[in-house]
């Protein structure tokens, strides 16, 4: 991909990722299905990444960072395994050689870290508790940098939240369940961009969990 992919964050951006078709990364075994990314291999990128089982990178470098979720299967480096609910950040001018024995999906951010920005984190979210957030929400704290904030979010069935603005962005991973606005119904799957200043009035039907990040964008 040569040219700039959803890179206006002035714009709301909706990607249902199991509609998309999984491409070819430069490494074998390695796939990819892209929802925002400068036009050269190794900018910003926000991307859904497949390993085929025995799948390795080569050893590279994070000059702005890295952040993963991983979705299923086991993902690996020289420095541990990180399971399906794994949340890793990788700061700027770390490297690694990634690799999964027995395959895995992740969802990654690359390239976006801001400056001072340099926290390691390796949260296996499967064992972290949930605290109490507002209303019945139930959150996962996972990172927090000036303004800037990633949490797992649990909605149980039938849960509204205030309308509210969003000072920053907010970007919405939706990873069990199905999150709503007056603006349409995300399934399991599908990826939210909004920008700074932008407005909704979210709900579910269903207990939904949700990746979300708050706070990053453009003012």
């Amino acid at each position: 991909m040569t040219e700039n992919y959803n890179f206006d964050f002035s714009k709301v951006v909706v990607i249902n990722t199991n509609d998309q078709s999984w491409l070819p990364s430069p490494m074998v075994g390695v796939e990819r299905k892209p929802l925002a990314r400068e036009g050269k291999e190794n900018g910003h990128a926000t991307s859904v990444v497949r390993y085929a089982a025995g799948a390795k990178f080569k050893s590279h470098t994070h000059p702005l960072g890295e952040e993963i979720f991983v979705l299923e299967g086991v993902f690996s480096d020289e420095n541990g395994n990180y399971p399906s609910g794994s949340y890793i950040r990788n700061p700027p001018g770390s490297s690694h050689a990634p690799f999964s024995k027995q395959g895995c999906v992740i969802f990654v951010k690359l390239q976006q870290f801001d400056e001072g920005d340099t926290d390691l984190v390796n949260i296996n979210t499967s064992e972290q508790q949930w605290l109490q957030g507002q209303g019945n929400l139930q959150v996962k704290p996972l990172h927090n940098f000036e303004g800037q904030g990633t949490a797992l979010v649990y909605w149980p069935a039938g849960e509204r939240f205030l309308a509210h603005k969003h000072w920053g962005g907010e970007e919405i991973f939706v990873l069990s369940g199905e999150f709503m606005d007056e603006h349409g119904q995300y399934p399991k799957g599908t990826w939210i961009r909004s920008p700074h200043l932008s407005g909704h009035h979210p709900y579910v039907e269903t207990d939904t969990v949700i990746l979300v990040k708050t706070g990053h964008l453009p003012e």
